[in-house]
């Protein structure tokens, strides 16, 4: 077997020959024999084929390791195709056609682009990515993409969001968008009902577009939980996806995102044969080559196979074929593995005798390879992922493989066709309008059949072109995507009927915990249980879980709805005889991602869009430790956003001053800050059981439930391992204001002072308690107000001065937590276990008295007491902020404050006696 066959990438790069070195690189004692193994392979290989010939290497290789004489793991191949010439399938449509057809596409979107960027529109756009990509996409849309109307079910694609120009360029010559539309382009209010969005966009283009991808790493992890998803989808028996594929398009710039690589061991664990990614090696990030002095083809190849994946090279083009048959002693091949990433960019910047010299001319044997091949020959040596041939081969043999994920490396050329200026240039990224000279020549090249009067008329506003629907490139394209069932991308969203619960599901909730405590997490625990024992919705419930269920006493779900594995639990538990015993089945219910929050957010995406993916919903839960939610996912969230994802994001032990011992890192006081930006998301903060048990009833409702103009959203709840009394249901609960964002949980007795206080999660009993000790010390009389969303009060109240604001002639609309608090007399004092941000959110739209108190600034272990004392957010802090505003107004003693703080040592951290301690859930 020859050095250049098990040659890694760092010997790649520092060049030896088979004469000189043997496969661990040391010194060749006997250089002649090792030529005759060399030969005798060649031998088999010319006589037998490739095939006869990997077969033999296999067993020798095989045999080596029994024998001790085992070989280093070869990570990577040589840079040549994986799929050998003569092992390639026959291409089954009309190269030729589709090659036209493929012209009018990447005519129009470098057009469509082009023309956005006509000076009084200016807004921009990529035309080099699809250029170059054109190939990978149009093989996949003619053969292999299957659409929402296939009997198999139809394919996911996530598309590279910087190739979009092409997919529009392509639904243009279907028939599904107008000119009108291509002009358009990034102009989304403007030319609303004929806009596109400047990349996949799912929110801003419902019909259209399935998933998010632009923002860059969440394509490829969001791609493998998606195949996940139609895993579990068919192993718990919702739906059959045995004949559905996943493909994600990815750029090899992407691929230096820690979440593209970071959840790969996951498809490779889950064996998902149907995923496969398409990286797009044109060598370039955004500013510069991906790896000027190495090769990233080569890396990522090890690192897929390292983490389990199929992987398949497609690097050389067919006019490569018979150079390559004829380097009999590899010297081409060596040149190949040998030379970096930079040079082979710049050669596609130059020119065919350019080539000839920095890159043939290096070795004389290579040399006489091409000494009779011209200048224009050589320049026409195309890299692999501009030939139909081999990308159908690679596409192929992906789809039929078995028991792992695919990787398939495809080496293109960013801005392909483009020309000189656009060419490999490392600025090709931003480069977003042509030369009349460069739409000549691209016009040229595509023999798109536009006068050169044409062009000039108006250089910005070049014609899109379109042969007709009745010509024969068009009834082809349509006649493909026919047979692959119907165009892609298309988003759905019809979906099978939920029978939401009734009212004894919700009953755990309604009762308290009588006279045992009983933390909020605990209480939705319970809820959640019956739930999903409900007859009409508990099979679609998909608990997420990052490996803290027993922290969230969830271990209870584990005997019963299973922990999801698809190849199930082969090994004898620990603790199999306890009742909480772990259970793996391929039918499990649960999704246990581990340690990963980037991992359990993508199945939270991929479930939460089950019902337009595949048209029958499913409710995610996810449930997350403190501040390991927003603050480490936000962008997968917004993602999630965009797609338009349903389900419960559960952010438990929360609460700066809740998690005690866990100290900064832990000590949540700004997530809901942080959901509160994501419009999608709708954030509360409950303090008993039963409020929460409406709210998840509205959730299901409002998602579910078919009357809302709004469903597409995602439910937070925070919840806190503090253990309490839950209070029953009152007789007369209001459970609009519950729902709506505030509620009166105590009111004032009528005699006194009034005063009051707005409080959240767990700060409400807190509230409850300054209460009475406003009363009995000072004379002041409260109402307790539990505020379970400050921030959907303040959406509100934004949206009634927005409507005011544009109709000034209309009697203006009173927000619902001014009319909820209208007479009130006396101070407002708001308190939240999270920064003094949150409960602010609302003062504008009081006229009341106001001061916030929270935990502002970093978090610390400590006791709950000392820590509700140390930010000033607890009972007492209350109690004296409470004075401060009345003395202000003259209500009470001008000194009662500071007798106040003097009385409760409110300066001292140690005398805090708010909260209690322990509580594991």
């Amino acid at each position: 077997m020859s050095a250049a066959t098990t040659r890694t990438a760092d010997a790649a790069v520092t060049a030896t020959t088979a004469a000189d070195a043997s496969v661990d690189g040391s010194f060749d004692i006997d250089p002649e024999e090792t030529a005759e193994w060399v030969e005798s392979l060649d031998a088999l290989i010319d006589a037998r084929g490739t095939a006869r010939g990997q077969q033999i290497v296999r067993s020798i290789v095989q045999r080596a390791g029994a024998r001790s004489a085992g070989l280093p793991p070869v990570t990577t191949t040589d840079y040549v195709n994986t799929i050998p010439a003569d092992q390639e399938p026959e291409f089954p449509g009309d190269e030729q056609v589709e090659r036209r057809y493929r012209a009018f596409m990447r005519w129009n979107a470098a057009v469509m682009v082009h023309r956005a960027q006509r000076p009084e529109i200016g807004v921009g756009g990529h035309i080099s990515t699809f250029a170059g990509a054109a190939t990978l996409y149009e093989v996949g849309f003619n053969h292999f993409f299957r659409g929402k109307d296939h009997p198999g079910g139809g394919d996911q694609v996530f598309f590279q969001g910087h190739a979009s120009p092409g997919m529009y360029a392509r639904a243009f010559l279907e028939g599904r968008l107008s000119e009108q539309d291509l002009d358009g382009f990034r102009q989304e209010k403007s030319k609303e009902g004929h806009a596109l969005s400047s990349y996949p966009h799912p929110r801003l283009m419902p019909e259209f577009w399935e998933f998010p991808t632009v923002s860059m790493g969440i394509g490829p992890m969001n791609a493998i939980y998606q195949a996940q998803t139609n895993r579990y989808l068919h192993n718990r028996g919702i739906k059959d996806t045995a004949d559905q594929h996943v493909w994600a398009f990815l750029g090899d710039g992407e691929m230096d995102e820690p979440e593209s690589r970071g959840l790969l061991q996951l498809a490779a664990n889950d064996r998902l044969d149907n995923l496969t990614f398409v990286v797009n090696c044109n060598l370039q990030r955004l500013d510069g080559p991906v790896r000027g002095n190495g090769k990233i083809v080569q890396e990522l190849e090890a690192f897929f196979r390292g983490a389990g994946w199929n992987v398949i090279k497609v690097i050389w083009g067919r006019e490569w074929d018979d150079l390559l048959a004829r380097d009999r002693d590899g010297a081409l091949v060596d040149l190949m593995n040998v030379t970096p990433d930079g040079d082979y960019q710049t050669y596609k910047a130059e020119n065919g005798a350019y080539i000839r010299e920095h890159f043939f001319g290096r070795d004389e044997r290579t040399a006489h390879l091409v000494a009779d091949h011209s200048d224009e020959q050589i320049w026409n040596l195309k890299r692999g992922g501009h030939d139909y041939r081999k990308v159908y081969a690679a596409y192929q043999a992906a789809t039929e493989h078995k028991g792992r994920p695919t990787v398939i490396l495809v080496k293109t050329v960013k801005g392909y066709g483009l020309g000189a200026n656009f060419e490999g240039r490392n600025a090709t990224h931003q480069m977003k309008k042509l030369t009349l000279a460069d739409l000549k020549s691209f016009r040229d090249l595509l023999r798109i059949p536009v006068s050169d009067e044409q062009l000039e008329a108006d250089p910005y506003r070049p014609p899109y072109y379109h042969p007709g629907a009745d010509a024969p490139e068009i009834r082809y394209l349509l006649d493909r995507r026919r047979a692959l069932g119907g165009p892609v991308p298309q988003r759905r969203t019809a979906h099978t009927a939920l029978e939401l619960p009734g009212d004894a599901a919700y009953q755990v909730a309604r009762r308290g915990s009588g006279a045992q405590q009983a933390a909020t997490t605990m209480s939705f625990v319970r809820l959640l249980r019956d739930l999903m024992r409900d007859k009409g919705i508990g099979s679609r419930i998909v608990p997420i879980i990052p490996d803290e269920a027993r922290t969230f006493g969830m271990d209870s779900f584990f005997p019963s709805a299973k922990i999801y594995n698809p190849n199930g639990q082969h090994y004898t538990s620990v603790d199999r005889e306890l009742l909480l015993a772990y259970k793996e089945s391929p039918a499990g219910q649960i999704l246990h991602a581990g340690i990963n929050e980037a991992g359990s957010v993508a199945a939270f995406t991929s479930t939460g869009t089950a019902y337009a993916t595949h048209g029958e919903p499913l409710i995610p839960v996810y449930v997350f430790y403190s501040m390991f939610g927003f603050q480490r996912t936000g962008d997968s969230f917004w993602a999630a956003a965009d797609q338009m994802t349903r389900g419960f994001i559960i952010g438990a032990t929360a609460g700066r001053t809740t998690l005690t011992g866990e100290g900064l890192q832990h000590a949540d006081g700004h997530s809901p800050i942080l959901a509160s930006t994501n419009p999608a998301v709708v954030t509360y903060d409950p303090a008993y059981g039963y409020e929460i048990g409406h709210i998840v009833r509205s959730g299901l409702e409002r998602m579910y439930g078919g009357a809302h103009p709004d469903p597409n959203v995602m439910y937070y709840l925070t919840l806190y391992n503090e253990p309490i009394v839950q209070p029953a249901e009152p007789s007369d609960v209001d459970v609009d204001g519950i729902v709506r964002g505030i509620h009166r949980v105590s009111p004032r007795s009528g005699s006194g002072i009034p005063s009051h206080i707005l409080a959240s999660g767990v700060s409400v009993p807190w509230a409850i308690e300054a209460q009475r000790i406003l009363a009995e010390e000072w004379g002041v009389d409260a109402d307790v107000w539990s505020v379970t969303s400050w921030i959907e009060l303040r959406r509100d109240a934004v949206a009634a001065e927005e409507d005011g604001f544009l109709h000034p002639e209309a009697p203006a609309r009173t927000p619902y937590v001014t009319a909820k608090l209208a007479g009130s007399t006396g101070p407002i004092v708001a308190v939240s276990d999270y920064t003094k941000a949150l409960p602010d959110q609302i003062r504008q739209f009081l006229p009341n008295d106001f001061a916030s108190l929270g935990a502002d600034g970093f978090g610390f272990s400590d006791t709950r007491a000392a820590a509700r004392r140390y930010f000033k957010n607890d009972v007492h802090s209350i109690v004296v902020r409470t004075l401060e505003l009345l003395a202000r107004r003259g209500d009470v003693a001008q000194d009662a404050a500071a007798q106040a703080i003097a009385r409760y040592r409110l300066l001292d951290v140690t005398a805090g006696t708010t909260g209690s301690a322990g509580g594991d859930s």
